[in-house]
């Protein structure tokens, strides 16, 4: 939304300092010591640094969507979810999308559609999250899980996915981001997905 001309126009704010805190496999934590351009008083702010993420809707021909269930640890909960992971250094987002896909699930596509990307958190978190459609995506084989992983797969049908939204049958923030994004690029085809 752009500002009334009457409001002063927000900047970033100048880095003074920034050190390395922390690395957890995963991320990184940094501690910025960032200056206010309107108070001219300085903030130490924490961010989580991480590679890129991504997230897969695979669309099977008869229509359905292949979820997989799993464990989250930090919520010690069974979640309902699409396939994702994170981005390998150096490896293009679309084919960290193929990739986690046959990982988790078996299946494959060679129809590969970006729908778009979001920041998980830009309070805490410097990376994005990628969004890609698998077309007509097929089994090819097992799951190659890792040894921290157990996955059940599911499918289900793309107009019982805002009940599910709104059930909390699915809870992860970036599977339901990504919905909104499969659900735009479905009404820019002419039709939502439901119809």
């Amino acid at each position: 939304m752009p500002a009334s001309p009457d409001e002063p126009r927000l900047t970033s704010w100048p880095l003074l300092e920034s050190t390395p805190r922390g690395h957890f496999k995963v991320f990184d934590v940094r501690e910025d010591l960032r200056q206010s351009p309107t108070t001219g008083r300085a903030h130490t702010f924490y961010v989580i640094e991480s590679s890129d993420w991504v997230n897969i809707v695979p669309l099977t021909p008869d229509g359905r969507i292949v979820f997989v269930k799993q464990v989250r640890h930090a919520t010690d909960e069974v979640t309902l979810e699409i396939p994702g992971g994170m981005v390998d250094a150096g490896e293009d987002p679309a084919k960290a999308a193929r990739r986690e896909m046959q990982e988790e699930t078996g299946y494959d596509s060679a129809q590969i559609i970006p729908l778009g990307a979001v920041a998980p958190n830009p309070a805490i978190l410097n990376n994005r999250c990628h969004t890609y459609l698998a077309l007509e995506a097929h089994p090819v084989g097992p799951p190659q899980l890792d040894g921290a992983e157990e996955i059940q797969l599911t499918h289900v049908d793309p107009a019982e996915v805002p009940g599910l939204i709104l059930s909390g049958g699915i809870t992860h923030s970036l599977v339901v981001a990504a919905f909104y994004l499969f659900d735009q690029w479905h009404r820019a085809q002419g039709r939502p997905p439901s119809s």
